[in-house]
């Protein structure tokens, strides 16, 4: 049968004369329209009896944010109990220098969680609140407080793997075999009060050797530096005469005042805290007696001025945090951006506040040099790489080494005039 364009032949149509381009260009468009069709519905058979799965597409969803990374460390602080006194300004401070980090990115991108329990100064507390931080809240770090409880929790600490920093300068935490991980964060008792007594005899301007009386609490921070003293007094030539305890609760000390002065000391020195310290200054002034106290760290800063009045004037004290007042300081600067951020100022806050920043500061620096892999090994890693940090003039620089977690043994000492504390010597040892 012939069709317009030309007749059937074979497999095809031979075209006409002159015919032939335009013919192969229609077939063509004929052949392309059938196989689409035939592919279309091809495709919805397929669908029809296929999987009732959505076809796949490369359009992904937008990932979810990744959350922002968080260290956690626990803080062991006595806001209520015996030693509140300069317990609580403490905290405050370690407290306070976690939110400015935090305020400023945090520590290699992650922000800083400090975990803080009250433990009111009493031992079995401060196991329960170690255990809890560890054990539920996986803190890789911790601040702690005080002598009685640090020292009891040294084993636990070594095997657990967590850095410990806490207001305890005990000697016995200096070592390094049975407190690996107890890291100092200032001078210890004992050598704050062997600069102590070197500084008396130094200074000591009458006959023979000078006479001096221990007056402490009967806990182990206020024993913490006796027989170290005692041993020091005896090699360079200072005469412990008279040992007194004194409560660290304390409001009155006229007792063991009246037996000290028997053996009419020329210094006595005062391993106390702020409360305990003013009882004896202003006992002292009352009963008359001359001896010329010197206080370690605890029983110095400007809560003894506030409690002892002008029975405080000539008082000395081992200083070994900044005060402060002392605006000049670099790292003063700090704190001083922090506290405008809470519209509070300088003068709001004390030494023992100070004392709490720079412990803090300490802990994050050891943080930051343990990297992205932030464990209680790391950090204390991180902790043996400092040397002198520089702590902008508010502490004494520290260093540490994997075999010697002394921190320091730098202080300084100052003495009351007017109604402050002023330095009369720049940083030294013993």
């Amino acid at each position: 049968m012939k069709g317009i364009f030309g007749r059937k032949t074979g497999m095809g149509i031979k075209p006409q004369g002159g015919r032939s381009e335009h013919w192969k260009s229609r077939v063509l468009r004929r052949r392309s329209l059938a196989f689409a069709t035939a592919v279309l519905l091809l495709a919805g058979t397929l669908a029809g009896c296929g999987s009732s799965k959505p076809a796949a597409t490369t359009d992904k969803p937008a990932a979810a944010a990744a959350p922002a990374k968080t260290i956690k460390l626990g803080g062991i602080f006595d806001i209520t109990g015996a030693t509140a006194d300069v317990g609580k300004p403490y905290a405050d401070g370690a407290k306070s220098y976690v939110e400015y980090i935090n305020s400023k990115g945090g520590v290699n991108g992650a922000q800083i969680k400090l975990i803080d329990i009250d433990y009111a100064y009493k031992v079995p507390q401060a196991v329960e609140a170690y255990k809890k931080l560890v054990q539920q809240e996986k803190v890789v770090a911790i601040l702690g407080w005080g002598t009685g409880d640090t020292e009891a929790l040294k084993e636990s600490i070594a095997k657990d793997k967590i850095p410990y920093i806490s207001g305890s300068y005990s000697e016995n935490l200096t070592d390094i075999s049975k407190a690996p991980y107890n890291f100092l964060g200032a001078a210890t008792y004992s050598d704050q009060a062997r600069t102590t007594l070197k500084w008396i005899k130094d200074n000591w301007k009458g006959q023979g050797n000078p006479k001096v009386a221990l007056l402490y609490n009967d806990t182990p921070f206020g024993k913490s530096p006796i027989e170290d003293a005692k041993a020091f007094a005896k090699q360079i030539g200072v005469d412990v005469v008279d040992e007194e305890v004194v409560a660290v609760t304390a409001l009155d000390s006229t007792s063991q005042l009246l037996n000290m002065d028997k053996k009419k000391p020329d210094y006595g020195i005062i391993q106390e805290t702020w409360g305990a310290t003013a009882t004896i200054l202003k006992d002292a002034k009352k009963l008359g007696i001359k001896t010329k106290f010197v206080g370690l760290n605890w029983a110095a800063g400007e809560g003894v001025v506030k409690l002892a009045g002008d029975a405080s004037d000539g008082y000395v004290g081992v200083i070994t945090h900044a005060f402060a007042g002392e605006k000049s300081l670099p790292g003063m600067k700090a704190i001083e951006e922090y506290l405008a951020s809470k519209n509070e100022k300088l003068s709001d806050k004390s030494q023992k506040f100070v004392q709490g920043w720079v412990s803090a500061q300490i802990m994050l620096a050891g943080v930051k040099n343990a990297g992205n892999n932030v464990t209680g090994e790391t950090v204390r890693q991180g902790l043996e790489k400092l040397n002198n940090l520089d702590l902008g003039g508010l502490a004494a620089p520290v260093s540490y080494k994997a075999d010697n977690h002394r921190g320091t043994d730098k202080v300084r000492m100052g003495q009351i005039k007017n109604g402050k504390f002023e330095m009369i010597t720049d940083y030294i040892g013993h």
